[in-house]
């Protein structure tokens, strides 16, 4: 949860040089939050999400949000820096991943601490040792 955290704030500096009129900082901190983003999504559909499949609990909602995660890169490689309506769908993948980390952060997640036993907490570790988080490599926001 703590990488939700951080991408969501990483995603409020983006809007907030998108409000202030400042294109090229918006678009360099909408690279490192895409950045972030992948390496958070392989670390959760590797980690807990692998882990929840093997219980066989929870399929249909972990099912969604791996498509919520695919809908995500699809939009993301069809951003043009260039077009009209970037700003517009850069605030919409802005207000997508909130709506989808609030999912997982009050869903998916807590569930998981009572559902998980010790064989789901090593599928956990080993994909966090294998992608270790973006936390400690990220540069903080000015």
């Amino acid at each position: 949860m703590d990488e939700h955290a951080a991408l969501l704030e990483q995603a409020h500096h983006v809007r907030q040089d998108l409000s202030a009129g400042r294109p090229e900082s918006a678009q360099e901190r909408l690279t490192g939050l895409v950045r972030d983003l992948e390496r958070h999504v392989r670390r959760e559909e590797d980690g807990i999400f692998r882990a929840l499949r093997a219980t066989g609990d929870f399929i249909d909602e972990i099912d969604e949000l791996e498509v919520e995660h695919r809908d995500f890169a699809e939009l993301i490689n069809g951003l043009q820096p260039d077009s009209a309506e970037f700003e517009a769908q850069v605030r919409q993948l802005l207000d997508d991943l909130g709506v989808h980390v609030e999912r997982e952060d009050l869903g998916i997640f807590p569930v998981s601490v009572v559902t998980l036993g010790a064989s789901g907490w090593e599928i956990i570790d080993q994909a966090h040792t294998e992608t270790p988080t973006f936390l400690a490599s990220s540069t903080p926001p000015t």
